[in-house]
């Protein structure tokens, strides 16, 4: 089963749609019991960082994430999802993070160059840097959905793919059993639901 995590600030219609879609068993919960009975974890949202991490840390569903992503649960975090799964934001201030993967999560305004619109929203392309298990169904140049405002800025080798916004932006994580989409899988079409069905398969094969 997936645990799809509810902490109330994700998009979860969509998602759950997508993996009813792939013919997933998952289940929007915020019970730690069930999160800890679940096989996969995905830890979605949007809005901004210090909601997000208050909501997720007053539920004491942060040290829940952690520690099944530390015993090896696979986890997979979208949009901020994924930025959460860094040490820190500097969205309007500096927020604590997970710490699952190392850098933090800064503002593209300043990052890419002038004129181009913030938040980037569209589809872009991802242009795959390492080979890994959630891409298995797709190809580099593939098309994805982004709505984002800032960006992981990654100081450890966990960027496996990128997307072009002027410069090379992080479209996509991983480390071990620890994965991160910043575009919206779940709005992307066939190619979302792909990675969307790798990573529901990651560690059964």
């Amino acid at each position: 089963m997936v645990a799809v995590i509810d902490y109330g600030v994700g998009n979860l219609f969509s998602l759950c749609c997508s993996l009813e879609a792939i013919g997933a068993d998952s289940k929007v919960t915020n019970d730690p019991d069930e999160i800890r009975r679940a096989d996969k974890i995905i830890l979605p949202g949007v809005g901004a960082f210090e909601d997000a991490a208050r909501k997720l840390h007053e539920s004491g569903l942060d040290q829940v994430v952690i520690d099944e992503a530390n015993s090896g649960k696979p986890l997979l975090g979208i949009c901020l999802g994924m930025q959460m799964l860094f040490e820190e934001s500097h969205e309007y201030g500096s927020y604590k993070g997970l710490g699952l993967l190392k850098g933090s999560i800064e503002p593209l305004k300043g990052f890419v160059p002038d004129g181009l619109k913030i938040p980037q929203m569209g589809w872009n392309k991802l242009i795959i840097k390492k080979d890994n298990p959630i891409f298995k169904y797709i190809k580099n140049d593939d098309y994805v959905y982004f709505v984002h405002s800032y960006y992981a800025h990654a100081t450890d080798d966990s960027v496996i793919a990128t997307t072009e916004y002027g410069v090379e932006v992080t479209a996509a994580v991983s480390k071990g059993n620890i994965f991160g989409c910043q575009f919206h899988p779940e709005k992307s079409g066939d190619v979302g639901l792909k990675i969307l069905k790798a990573f529901c398969e990651e560690g059964n094969v």
